[in-house]
């Protein structure tokens, strides 16, 4: 339930703040006070798309901020958790929602900035808007069937259908995929089994060319690299009288007869020992790699045919050794499939088929689901007309079997018959302006019988759209009788809807000359009697309006 709604900057709203409360609130106004602004700012609060150009001229921006009340351990309230937002102690949140004319919107819920979306998902649980518009969901059979879905509560079974349906689609994805390119998949994997082949004689190890290519290339430079080492192994200790080893030994030798008379040279002397080990240890490595190179003579011609092998396998692939490698996984994947081509071919034709039952199982489940909830929804339905000023009124919602899709295997419609021996057609094409808005009006009711917990939020926007005298009583009485469980919120310009409302709401724009502004505000005792002897002439000072206001009013309190 909504406890207050603030809008600033909106439209021709500057700053307006409603009280609102249980029971039925009504908003009257002239054409172009300012009306609109209300919804719109009541849109915000439940997520709809912000539009820069409602911001008010001359502001930067535009606010809608509202106190909803949130049922602890709810799904909406874990959603809003998940997001950050934080509930007051009193399981109240703020929704703010902020427009910039030329600077990106905000929406903050419980003091953390939320995206729309999560907004508009939650915002679903709280309130249901219904504008003059939504009676086009009465045209749509998309709609017709969403409205007996959210009337049965059956959101299992569609939940289930749409699973099935699409295990069912893929099934038949796959099974299709195998069939149609069951020729062209098998020439391909009997060239990939040659290629697997070919690639497991020669059996390649990762990086075995970069190896092979630097090993080669020693020993194809072989008599310069022996040279090479040869007189490196020499000059450092060979067997002349002058290398490297015996040069630095002679001068350790040196420094150690120095340091007897100087101790500070004798870490001098060290290291100089150090580097004849290691000039020795370099010396011991060069002498044993001339040996390896004269152990093993035909190596060059062993790495120069493995290379060649290596070589002819990656023209092949077309591909260097790495992508070979790839290419093997890829061709053994192949290669296994079809080995088990035909076994593979069975199991989905029965997984096709064994998906296939399970969609028409569930969708057979669905329809009589369906079909029962018709059945309830028109006896509800039906009841409500008769209390909207429509008791000839015949409605009907009828179920019929179709051919499968994502939604069910059903075709919803809702038919009427406005006076009896009359034959029923779509409801869209019997039904007159006033009386679709009656009809989606006796479905709401059904709706929110069925699916609303108390203390939901309905809006309506000028329900009573082409509905007047004792029809508009009907349904102001009626609207009503739905707010002793509901926070009810309907826009009207009808005094027989206003009479019936706990809080009377008014929307009157003022201007200055140069600016036009709207004021919000509640009237009760005579300004109320004013403002519905307004809406019943265009005259509040009409002694016949006033008297008939009063009636209306004295009648709606007496009303059962």
């Amino acid at each position: 339930m909504l406890r207050e709604l603030a809008i600033e900057n909106l439209g021709v709203i500057e700053s307006a703040r409603l009280e609102l409360g249980p029971g039925l609130t009504c908003v009257t106004g002239e054409t172009g006070a300012g009306k609109t602004m209300v919804l719109t700012g009541l849109g915000l609060i439940v997520g709809s798309k912000s539009v820069p150009a409602t911001v008010r001229s001359g502001a930067d921006a535009a606010l809608a901020e509202a106190v909803v009340d949130v049922v602890p351990g709810s799904w909406p309230a874990e959603r809003l958790s998940e997001a950050g937002a934080a509930l007051d102690d009193d399981g109240t949140v703020i929704v703010s929602r902020s427009v910039g004319a030329t600077t990106r919107s905000r929406t903050v819920v419980g003091g953390r900035t939320v995206p729309q979306g999560v907004l508009a998902e939650v915002a679903t649980h709280w309130v249901t808007v219904h504008g003059q518009s939504d009676q086009a969901r009465l045209r749509s059979a998309a709609e017709q069937r969403g409205i007996l879905d959210g009337y049965a509560g059956h959101s299992d079974l569609l939940d289930g259908y749409t699973q099935a349906w699409w295990a069912w689609r893929h099934a038949q994805d796959e099974l299709e995929r195998m069939e149609s390119g069951a020729h062209l998949a098998r020439l391909e994997a009997a060239r990939m089994r040659d290629d697997l082949a070919a690639i497991d004689q020669v059996a390649p190890q990762a990086g075995e060319d970069r190896a092979l290519r630097s090993q080669a290339e020693v020993l194809e430079n072989s008599e310069a690299v022996r040279a090479g080492v040869a007189g490196a192994r020499e000059a450092i200790d060979g067997e002349s009288e002058l290398t490297v080893v015996v040069a630095v030994d002679a001068a350790r030798r040196a420094l150690a007869d120095a340091s007897r008379h100087d101790p500070g040279l004798a870490e001098l002397e060290t290291r100089l020992a150090d580097v004849a080990y290691g000039a020795a240890d370099v010396a011991q490595e060069l002498a044993s790699y001339l040996d390896r190179m004269d152990a093993d003579p035909a190596r060059l011609h062993e790495l120069q045919a493995r290379r060649a092998d290596l070589n002819a396998l990656m023209r092949r692939i077309g591909a260097d050794l790495d992508g070979v490698l790839a290419y093997r996984e890829r061709a053994a994947a192949a290669v296994a499939e079809d080995d088990s081509w035909d076994e593979s071919l069975a199991a989905r034709r029965e997984a096709e088929r064994a998906a296939a039952l399970e969609v028409e199982s569930r969708a057979a489940a669905l329809t009589a689901s369906r079909r029962e909830a018709a059945a309830r929804l028109a006896t509800d339905v039906a009841a409500e007309l008769s209390g909207l000023a429509m008791p000839d009124a015949s409605f009907a919602v009828e179920v019929e079997r179709a051919e499968l899709r994502h939604s069910g295997a059903d075709d919803v419609s809702m038919t009427l018959a406005s006076h009896p021996g009359a034959p029923h057609r779509p409801v869209a094409q019997a039904a007159s302006g006033g009386e679709l808005s009656r009809i989606m009006l006796a479905i709401e009711v059904s709706l929110a019988r069925h699916a609303a917990a108390p203390g939901h939020t309905f809006v309506f926007d000028e329900v009573d759209a082409g509905v007047g005298g004792r029809a508009a009583i009907a349904v102001g009485r009626r609207l009503a009788e739905l707010a002793r469980t509901h926070q009810v919120l309907v826009v009207t310009h009808l005094a027989q809807v206003a009479a019936y409302a706990d809080r009377h709401v008014v929307v009157a724009k003022a201007s200055d000359g140069a600016v036009t502004r709207a004021q919000v505000h509640e009237v009760d005792g005579e300004d109320r009697v004013e403002e519905l002897a307004r809406l019943l002439s265009g005259r509040e000072d009409s002694k016949t309006a006033l008297a008939h206001a009063r009636e209306l009013l004295e009648a709606s309190r007496v009303a059962p």
